[in-house]
């Protein structure tokens, strides 16, 4: 049987340096409006696999989710869970509109073990350059500042992305949102952006993240290709607590130059 959890989205990244969560510059790319972050949508995704495995999910599950349409802030998003064989299929509708589909399952073997001396720690400049073919040209290696989980981290987070479970408080554990966010810094800080778009990621958990930690991520860029006229960056990147213990490998894919700034010469 299905499951369905609905959720009124939240963009909360409407004051940030990535304009297109901002309403005006949304419609000039012909969006009803500032899009909810692709890894706010992805969180949406974690709640029916949490609920159905647990703190399991988070010590050796995987998730994987692409985004087709965007959320749209204070719009109900309704993510339905439907059983296969050996995991989850996702999907998200709002207003009528499929905006996104995945998958996700419960690994039976622990994650691979992690040589940290294939993952090169690296930080990001102190003057970013410009989003480029130059600057995110595969092969790259990125790092990102740390995040303390501090309570007050863990519990705006729950908050913003609307999570009511009671897992995270009661068992002391991060939302894995926070996971992925990580992924975003690896692009935002280390180059300077115009609007971008998430488009999709997997992530196979891992351990869970726990309060009091602090999150890293180490990633290397893999491809950066055309398609359809937009270019996109992917990221093989690893997030860690407090720069030691893996918590998720991820394959993280963007937009980083739509095509509309490539038509305009942008």
């Amino acid at each position: 049987m299905s499951m369905t959890y609905r959720v009124e989205a939240y963009n909360l990244s409407h004051a940030s340096e990535n304009r297109i969560h901002d309403d005006a510059t949304a419609q000039r790319f012909g969006f009803t409006g500032g899009l909810v972050p692709g890894v706010e949508v992805f969180a949406y995704c974690c709640h029916p696999a949490v609920a159905q495995w647990g703190r399991d999910f988070l010590r050796r599950g995987e998730i994987s989710a692409g985004f087709q349409k965007p959320v749209y802030d204070g719009r109900i998003a309704t993510i339905t869970a439907t059983p296969e064989a050996d995991g989850l299929a996702l999907s998200v509708e709002s207003e009528g509109v499929a905006c996104a589909t995945g998958f996700a399952r419960l690994r039976e073997a622990p994650p691979e073990e992690v040589d940290l001396t294939d993952w090169p720690a690296a930080s990001p400049p102190e003057i970013r350059p410009k989003a480029s073919d130059e600057s995110l040209a595969p092969g790259l290696w990125l790092g990102t500042r740390v995040l303390e989980l501090t309570p007050q981290v863990l519990a705006d987070y729950l908050r913003d992305v609307r999570e009511a479970a009671p897992l995270y408080t009661e068992q002391g554990i991060a939302h894995p949102g926070l996971t992925l966010r990580m992924c975003n810094w690896l692009l935002t800080q280390n180059t300077v952006l115009g609007p971008w778009i998430h488009i999709g990621s997997k992530l196979r958990f891992h351990s869970e993240a726990r309060p009091g930690e602090s999150l890293t991520a180490r990633g290397r860029i893999i491809a950066n290709s055309d398609r359809k006229g937009h270019r996109i960056v992917s990221i093989d990147a690893l997030v860690l607590a407090d720069g030691a213990r893996p918590v998720a490998r991820v394959t993280h894919d963007a937009i980083w130059r739509p095509r509309q700034l490539a038509e305009a010469g942008g």
